[in-house]
């Protein structure tokens, strides 16, 4: 069974899935519920048999789909995708989980299961059209959940997020085409295999070509400046569950992929590029800050506050170094953690008053004192504090990207400060104070079905910011083969300069070798 335990992570939901079709809808919850407690018992039991030790990609699987094009149905998980995957399983059981009296829960559950099948077939796949296919579908689910169970204006935010991502989507194809094609004209052989092509050394003014197109599907994804306009569209009028997974899982895949695709490809692309893509994320950090500072609306203050912390992840993911790739990883599972449960808790106060704008409340403090401690313990991690998850991340992305540009990088840091000020603000407005309106008076504190969800979510906010290394080992282990593989694929002066060598002994080339031999 272990050896097939990434297609049984992928398709045991979506088999659950349409089993779903079948049960009653009084069971349908406790149906849900069980599936994603197994799938995520299965994601954990990947992590225990994981060897932390070993930078390579592990639990490979390889199936002939197309042998006389390439296309092959190739799986594998290092540390890199490993908690991630953990990570959607994870979400998706609270996801079901916190559902409240949602019409028509039986779709929406199903559905979930569906989505959950794309997301870690994302992570999973080690073939570019495998991932390609995962990664499209991964939009139909989401649109559906926004268009069908989310606010006034959900169809015209579920269209706009489909729109921007797909033509996104097929920019990126035409890259990947033109890299099986110089993979042929190298080899003679049609392949899609990442692992192969990240054998292949293309000049320069290819790499900057293709980076260009990867980097249009990746960055609508994320979403980087200025291709940011669909999200708080897709957050504001999604329901309560769409917000939590879009934040933690789907925009992860975005960042996600320019470490798995766009550095080891295109390292001297990427080391032109790092300037450019750096000041774009400052702007994020900045701009979006600004803007959630100006909100009324407290969930449109946690959508911009996502897209800054974002900007973070790539800062670090683009300093082209071990501390930073590893703390952009990082940061990926504890922006994950954290704006999850930030959305939940704004999904918890929105049930009970139909209302998100921050002007409804103050005082709940008195009124919803567990409400509001959890409410301060994710909105401490979220600016930063140390001792919590986002500390971490953030401190080794910047501490990465310091080595590159230190006036950047005090611009970064600079900019982080904000994101404290309009976090705090919305804190004081809605829990502090003396009026509490009538209709806060008698509000009842989160209760046992929320703190199920609620309560995990905040253990791992403090464990993982005072002992990360559980974690970060392993991420840390697999980010050196990366960055080893890209010094040595390096031809420029400027990718020399700025991509690290790591490699001090015999043991660590094997090592930053092993992930592209093991399809072999």
């Amino acid at each position: 069974m272990i050896d097939h335990i990434l297609s049984i992570l992928i398709f045991f939901p979506a088999l659950a899935g349409i089993l779903g079709f079948m049960i009653q809808k009084e069971s349908i919850r406790a149906f849900g519920v069980s599936v994603s407690i197994v799938e995520f018992a299965l994601s954990l039991w990947l992590w225990f048999a994981f060897d932390g030790n070993v930078s390579g990609m592990q639990f490979m699987e390889q199936l002939p789909l197309v042998p006389a094009y390439g296309i092959n149905y190739i799986l594998g998980v290092d540390g890199i995708s490993l908690f991630i995957i953990i990570l959607a399983s994870f979400f998706t059981m609270i996801g079901i989980a916190s559902l409240t009296d949602t019409p028509n829960v039986k779709n929406m559950i199903i559905t979930l299961l569906f989505l959950q099948m794309t997301m870690i077939g994302v992570f999973a796949a080690l073939d570019a059209i495998v991932f390609y296919v995962f990664w499209e579908l991964s939009l139909v689910p989401m649109v559906y959940i926004i268009g069908a169970w989310g606010g006034p204006l959900r169809v015209y935010a579920s269209i706009k997020f489909f729109l921007y991502t797909f033509a996104g989507s097929l920019v990126m194809l035409v890259g990947m085409l033109f890299m099986a094609f110089f993979y042929y004209q190298a080899t003679g052989v049609w392949s899609f295999a990442l692992l192969d092509w990240y054998r292949l050394i293309l000049p320069e003014t290819f790499q900057l070509w293709l980076f260009a197109a990867f980097f249009i599907g990746f960055a609508i994804k994320v979403p980087m400046f200025p291709f940011h306009t669909w999200l708080p569209y897709a957050h504001g009028q999604a329901p309560t569950i769409g917000s939590v997974i879009l934040a933690a899982i789907l925009l992860k895949m975005g960042t996600y992929a320019f470490i798995r695709f766009s550095l080891p490809l295109f390292p001297d692309a990427s080391a032109f590029f790092m300037v450019p893509i750096a000041i774009i994320a400052i702007i994020m950090i900045i701009y979006t800050a600004m803007v959630a500072y100006a909100q009324e609306d407290i969930k449109q203050v946690v959508a911009y506050s996502s897209i800054s912390h974002m900007g973070v992840i790539i800062l670090g993911t683009f300093a082209l170094n071990v501390e930073g790739i590893s703390g952009s990883i990082f940061l990926m599972i504890a922006h994950g953690v954290v704006s999850g449960a930030l959305f939940l808790l704004v999904g918890v106060i929105y049930d009970r008053r139909h209302t998100k704008m921050m002007s409804e409340f103050g005082g709940l403090a008195n009124v919803m004192p567990r409400y509001a401690t959890i409410f301060g313990i994710m909105l401490m991690a979220s600016v930063g504090m140390p001792l919590t998850i986002n500390f971490v991340g953030e401190f080794l992305s910047l501490l990465g990207f310091y080595q590159q540009s230190h006036m950047l990088t005090l611009l970064a840091g600079t900019a982080i400060i904000v994101g404290a000020i309009y976090m705090l603000s919305a804190y004081k407005k809605m829990f502090f104070g003396n009026e509490i309106k009538e209709e806060n008076k008698n509000l009842p504190d989160v209760n046992k079905r929320e703190l199920i969800a609620l309560i995990p979510l905040s253990v791992i906010t403090i464990w993982l910011g005072v002992y990360p290394k559980p974690v970060l080992e392993p991420i840390d282990n697999s980010v050196k083969a990366i960055v080893q593989l890209m010094h040595n694929k390096s031809q420029t002066d400027l990718a020399k300069e700025r991509i690290p060598n790591l490699v001090e002994s015999k043991e660590i080339v094997i090592a930053a070798k092993s992930s592209i031999k093991e399809v072999h």
